[in-house]
């Protein structure tokens, strides 16, 4: 399957090595930094190339930057001047981006079930999640709607 992105103002051809969709996700977010850059759009309201840079897992400057023009490229991320600080440059969720949410909320109840030493935000919002998991969606892609949208 092929898609076309511009890159440094021409248009490039994005190729993906099947036409499955597991496939598909993997090689268009798929990895750990592009799903990190998400979650803390999502969970901490960055907005800004050095908002990213300063996440607890230390983003190196060049893979930050990568993933920043691919999100952009492949339409999960718009990119835009800071109204404030021109000199800024902030990132927003696309709609295809905020139709991520549903399955990064299935990884972080994952993550609670397995992993070790998970921050308490995330354990504290199990019960609420599991009792009417469809509310708790919807009611999250509205606030992450709402900051998507916003100046």
């Amino acid at each position: 399957m092929t898609v076309s992105a511009r890159v440094l103002g021409q248009t490039m051809p994005l190729q993906y090595r099947s036409k499955c969709p597991v496939n598909y996700a993997l090689e268009t977010f798929g990895d750990m930094w592009s799903l990190l850059i998400i979650r803390d759009i999502i969970r901490y309201e960055k907005r800004t190339y050095g908002e990213f840079l300063s996440s607890d897992e230390k983003i190196s400057t060049n893979i930050l930057a990568d993933r920043l023009s691919r999100l952009v490229q492949v339409g999960i991320l718009k990119k835009m001047p800071d109204k404030i600080d021109k000199r800024k440059d902030i990132y927003k969720l696309t709609q295809k981006g905020i139709d991520l949410y549903p399955m990064m909320l299935e990884m972080i109840v994952w993550g609670v079930k397995y992993g070790k030493d998970i921050d308490e935000f995330y354990k504290a919002s199990i019960p609420r999640i599991k009792k009417n998991k469809e509310a708790y969606i919807r009611e999250r892609l509205d606030e992450i709607t709402e900051f998507s949208i916003s100046d």
